[in-house]
């Protein structure tokens, strides 16, 4: 079997609603553009992903696949996924891990289409169903968090996140209320998406730690090894990094080496998809760490990545961020917890996506 063709659809994601995750997304509204992926095979074998977010449109990234991947891609057998991932990340600097991700996404499909297997099982199966939380965008009130967090909890989710409106002491008010809606048992955890300084990182841990948060997130910037080695040791309250930066396998070492933080995180876009999410959870397991998976920016990414958990011992949630609006598109069917709480294994070989081709041909803009 062999790559005979490699093409990204264009097509636009028109009413996605107001949204606010952080300072790095801003607000964004409106429309946007995602790529579908196809890779095809001369075996009629096509594996497909999805490129692109609300917030970072396809058309950013699409030129660098036909341009720096595609010559890659051509010709090869798409089974052989570990030494085409090598080859494209000798190209990340003039491509990126984005593209990287989404031609790994496709190349993983093509190979559990020939198996005749879903993705999980390929890797190899840990579970069926995973419990889902709840993570949410900047609203404009502690009430709205408290109202919002009561009504996940109420839908049997596992917990809620928080991604806060900033500043620190207004952040704190907000977990405070939260905390007080939903009781003393259910399970919360804050995304302050890098907006702290070192000082203020401590205030609002020193806060978060003694309302029994789960987990604290990327409080300071990723970059920031240094303070977060010395927030470590002034809380006890475990701390989540190393969603960001957008980079490889060896980005982890150093965080790992100096004890700067308690969970190892990734995603499709920001690591360069599942090949080297899985490196990465199972470098995590050997050192008794979970591998908390990022949402995926985009419907496809997302079902590539629930993939991923149920295939690790060492994972424990599945995060679905909010507003739906702002992330699910382009599917006939969507991945959506259940009445306990729970989102389950794909049973489709491959992926198994139900995209919604008929959307994707209505709203298309070009192919590359």
């Amino acid at each position: 079997m062999k790559i005979d063709n490699v093409t990204l659809t264009l097509f636009s994601w028109d009413d996605i609603p107001p949204t606010s995750y952080a300072a790095h997304t801003g607000k964004f509204a409106g429309s946007s553009k995602l790529g579908l992926l196809a890779i095809q095979t001369d075996d009629g074998i096509t594996g497909h992903s999805f490129l692109g977010s609300a917030y970072w449109p396809a058309d950013m990234d699409g030129a660098n696949i036909v341009k720096y991947l595609k010559p890659i891609l051509m010709g090869q057998d798409p089974l052989d996924r570990e030494r085409l991932f090598q080859a494209m990340w000798r190209r990340v600097r003039t491509s990126n891990v984005r593209t990287i991700g989404a031609c790994d996404v496709a190349l993983w499909d093509i190979a559990g289409k020939a198996a005749g297997l879903p993705i999980h099982r390929l890797i190899g199966g840990f579970r069926d169903k995973i419990k889902a939380y709840a993570s949410s965008m900047i609203l404009d009130s502690a009430e709205e968090y408290a109202e919002e967090a009561l009504l996940y909890q109420s839908r049997n989710w596992a917990a809620y996140k928080i991604h806060p409106p900033h500043p620190w002491q207004e952040d704190i008010r907000v977990c405070q209320a939260v905390r007080r809606a939903v009781g003393d048992d259910y399970l919360l955890m804050l995304d302050a998406a890098w907006a702290y300084q070192y000082p203020e990182a401590v205030r609002v841990g020193r806060a978060i730690e003694d309302l029994n948060y789960y987990w604290y997130e990327d409080p300071l910037q990723d970059s920031d090894l240094y303070n977060y080695v010395k927030l470590k040791q002034q809380l006890h309250i475990p701390i989540m990094a190393t969603e960001a930066p957008a980079a490889g396998l060896d980005s982890y070492v150093p965080w790992i080496q100096q004890s700067a933080t308690d969970f190892l995180r990734g995603d499709v876009p920001n690591k360069g998809g599942i090949t080297n999410m899985l490196k990465t959870a199972h470098l995590a397991e050997a050192f008794r760490m979970n591998y908390e998976i990022h949402h995926g920016g985009n419907s496809l990414n997302n079902l590539a990545q629930l993939h991923v958990a149920m295939a690790l011992k060492n994972t424990e949630y599945f995060e679905v961020l909010l507003p739906g609006g702002a992330q699910k598109y382009g599917m006939a069917e969507d991945i959506e917890p259940d009445a306990d709480g729970y989102v389950h294994a794909p049973q489709g070989p491959g992926l198994g996506a139900s995209i919604d081709f008929e959307l994707i041909e209505r709203k298309r803009i070009a192919v590359l």
